[in-house]
Formats: C-alpha cells, sequence, structure tokens
C-alpha cells in the first residue's frame, strides 16, 4: 500500500485555489491523453467557479506578499540568491496576463461549440449523438485536431492556473511533514502563526482516512475507520505538515 496525502484548506481562499489546482490538474491529463468527452466536466466546472468570482484580485495580492517574503530570504547566508532571482522573476512574470479588463475565460464565451455543449451537459445520460450531434462530429476529428483545441482552450485559463499553481507550491514549502501520532485516533494542535493549509499523510495500511477541522490557530485530526464509517480508537501514525 502507498501513503496518501490529504489536505485541509483552514479559509475559503485556499479552498478555491485547491479546487482550482484540481481542475487544472484534470486538464492537463485530458490534454495529454484522449479521454473522449471526459475533459468537458472539467472544463464547464472551471469555467463556472470563475465567472462566480473574479479571483485576480486575490492572486495579485498573494503575488506580492510572496515576493515580500522572497525578498527576506537575501538575509540568510545560506540562500542561493540566484535562486532567489529566479523565483521573484516568475511571480513578477506572473502578474501582468492578470492586470486585463477582461475578465480571464471571458472569451470563451463566445465559442458557440463550447455554448451549445454547456447549456444541456449536466442533463443525465445526454451524450447520445441524438442529444449533441456537434460533439458527436467532433469526437469524430483526429485526436490531433481535438487535442489542440483542448489546450486552447486551456490557454485562455492560464493566466489564472500559472499563478495559483506556483502560490500552493510555496504555501506548501513552507513547512516540511514530520511524525507524528494520534492516541485513540485524535490529534489537535494550535500555532501562533496563521495557517492557511493543514496536510496530512498516511500510509493506507492503517485502512482510515482523517477529517480536518480547525481555524488558522487552532485545529483538530479525526481519524475514520474506513470499514467501520466511525473514529478509529486505535493509534495511528503519520505525518503532518501545517503550512502559513
Amino acid at each position: 500500500m502507498t501513503d496518501l496525502i490529504y489536505e485541509q484548506p483552514l479559509n475559503e481562499k485556499i479552498r478555491s485555489y485547491l479546487r482550482i489546482e484540481n481542475l487544472a490538474l484534470q486538464l492537463q491529463q485530458h490534454a495529454e491523453h484522449d479521454h473522449q468527452y471526459q475533459c468537458f466536466n472539467p472544463f464547464f466546472s472551471l469555467a463556472e467557479l470563475t465567472e462566480r468570482c473574479d479571483y485576480r484580485t486575490d492572486i495579485l495580492k498573494d503575488i506580492e506578499k510572496q515576493i515580500q517574503l522572497i525578498s527576506q530570504w537575501r538575509t540568510h547566508s545560506s540562500v542561493d540568491n540566484d535562486q532567489v532571482d529566479k523565483l521573484t522573476d516568475r511571480l513578477i512574470a506572473l502578474k501582468s496576463p492578470l492586470q486585463t479588463q477582461e475578465r480571464i475565460g471571458c472569451s470563451l464565451k463566445r465559442d458557440k461549440f463550447l455554448t451549445s455543449l454547456r447549456q444541456r451537459f449536466n442533463m443525465t445520460g445526454a451524450y447520445c449523438n441524438f442529444d449533441f450531434p456537434q460533439l458527436h462530429f467532433w469526437l469524430g476529428k483526429d485526436w490531433q485536431y481535438r487535442q489542440r483545441d483542448i489546450n486552447n482552450w486551456l490557454a485562455e485559463y492560464q493566466p489564472l492556473l500559472a499563478p495559483i499553481m506556483l502560490l500552493l507550491e510555496l504555501i506548501r514549502a513552507t513547512e516540511d511533514f514530520r511524525l507524528s501520532q494520534a492516541p485513540v485516533g485524535f490529534y489537535q494542535g494550535n500555532s501562533s502563526q496563521p495557517l492557511s493549509l493543514i496536510r496530512v499523510k498516511i500510509n493506507s495500511d492503517q485502512n482510515c482516512y482523517p477529517t480536518v477541522s480547525g481555524n488558522r490557530n487552532r485545529y483538530a485530526i479525526h481519524f475514520v475507520d474506513f470499514d467501520l464509517h466511525r473514529h478509529t480508537c486505535e493509534t495511528i501514525d503519520f505525518s503532518l505538515a501545517t503550512c502559513s
């Protein structure tokens, strides 16, 4: 069996970032391999999330915050300043695509093919060719043609996806995993620094999964037995990372 990593956001912004990252990773897989019409489910979910909320202001603020934090690394003698410069340049380069008047992905609303699919795509069993003759036609094209379409659609959201994925990478890097133990399946902790993400790594041989609750300063982890569907009374060994 393998180690599994569970992540629990501690605020709504990180929750949204993680959802968007998850959709981006699904879309990357669909852009690399032919999964027929399955690419449209995460794509339309991403479109709905970005239409519901304009994340650009939060992302720009977080980029500036990271640039300031990274600049403080230069005071440490062990830090490679070339790597600091490269990371700072990456963050700066991600700002300008976000500073546009039009919302990210807005241009795809003018794509008649996508619009016609999205209006009915959530219908139960609505993947028959009589429901979507235009989809049937598109699926009949060579994979190279459809792959180009998927990559072009995905590129419309890259100004949003690229900074979110880098920001989450930096947040995860704020804390290494450390070995921990949960007597009778329960663990709690607190932090003087505001936290944004709890990460739990546990071997699936223990036949349980964590449920995490808390806020930016306090958190609790309950381990649930997968077969019994209730809190376990066993002592659970796991690794924990509390990320700022």
